[in-house]
């Protein structure tokens, strides 16, 4: 068997073993292509649901994937007390600053949301329990997924990097895209030479950090900062890592805008991504449209799931002139 399909199998083994026994031999059985699955949500009193190929589905007893919630297993408390045990090697307390976050990412990258009953104290979260829903969000890197936008993004006076906004709605693969061209512009290519660059992690989703170790390859040159602040990390990269760019997933506070202003300033490119269906949605928001407006971003990458997760719709320069179109 190819080491590939071997790894594969390792793989699927290793992420199948942090399910309560039941739902570990019923989704062993599932006769689908893992790639494809994005997430598996259990919810208690609920019908186990996965999303497949951008598709949502239930998993019924004889681990087939159904259309009617009526068919699919129940997950009882029992399974979610079991997958947590599992998830947490039987020791929550040493996952605790990540619960405070609402997630833990384990290895092989794949992070898991949970909820349930908050512990508050003074104006913070500072424990969960009673945990009753779970969502394990599985970590596909896909390298050369950038190379289409690459040219676009490469400045070739330079030989360095235009700074970037990725505008995508949700689960369209803008995380997967800047992720692989964080790896592009920290290893070089042969658009641009290597960079360092400096990854504001706040949900461990880029790099998916495991004890400190990063199980997405994001390239030779990268430094992360896992589960901090998008604001304060950008900040604390410029002082301290000397990055000639930073990444960042998902902004749109006012601290993140003022980061930005500041990164920008001190000569460091910057690339984004941001929630919209296109550069005038983006525009229609109070502290994003500002951002657009500022034209601090040359360039502007579009995508959707038209076609396919991730599908390039279009590029636009700082000017709102269309630089590539894929109808």
């Amino acid at each position: 068997m190819p080491a590939d399909k071997l790894q594969a199998i390792k793989t699927i083994d290793e992420l199948l073993k942090i399910f309560s026994l039941k739902l570990r031999k019923i989704l062993s059985k599932l006769k689908i292509d893992f790639e494809a699955l994005q997430e598996i949500r259990l919810r208690i009193d609920c019908p186990l649901m996965v999303n497949y190929g951008n598709k949502e589905y239930f998993v019924s007893e004889n681990a087939s994937l159904v259309n009617e919630p009526s068919h699919g297993i129940l997950i009882t408390k029992n399974e979610i007390k079991e997958t947590m045990e599992y998830i947490s090697n039987y020791s929550l307390y040493a996952f605790e600053e990540e619960i405070r976050q609402g997630f833990i990412t384990i290895n092989g990258g794949h992070r898991i949301g949970i909820t349930g009953k908050t512990i508050i104290q003074e104006d913070s979260v500072k424990g969960m329990k009673h945990i009753s829903y779970i969502n394990i969000r599985l970590a596909h890197q896909v390298k050369g997924c950038a190379d289409i936008v690459m040219p676009y993004l490469a400045n070739e006076q330079t030989r360095g990097i235009y700074q970037t906004l990725i505008i995508s709605p949700p689960k369209c693969g803008k995380t997967t895209l800047l992720r692989d061209i964080i790896r592009q512009i920290s290893n070089g290519c042969s658009y641009i030479e290597g960079m360092n660059v400096g990854v504001v992690d706040e949900r461990s989703e880029l790099g998916a950090c495991y004890m400190g170790t990063p199980q997405n390859d994001l390239g030779i040159r990268t430094d992360i900062l896992d589960c901090c602040p998008k604001a304060k990390g950008m900040m604390m990269l410029i002082r301290s890592m000397s990055p000639q760019v930073i990444a960042v997933d998902e902004i749109g506070s006012r601290e993140d805008l003022e980061a930005i202003d500041h990164v920008i300033s001190c000569g460091c490119k910057l690339i984004a991504t941001v929630h919209g269906s296109s550069i005038e949605d983006v525009k229609s928001k109070p502290i994003l449209g500002e951002l657009l407006r500022k034209r601090l971003f040359e360039r502007y990458v579009i995508l959707n799931n038209i076609k396919q997760i991730g599908h390039l719709e279009e590029i636009y320069d700082a000017f709102g002139n269309r630089i590539y179109h894929q109808g």
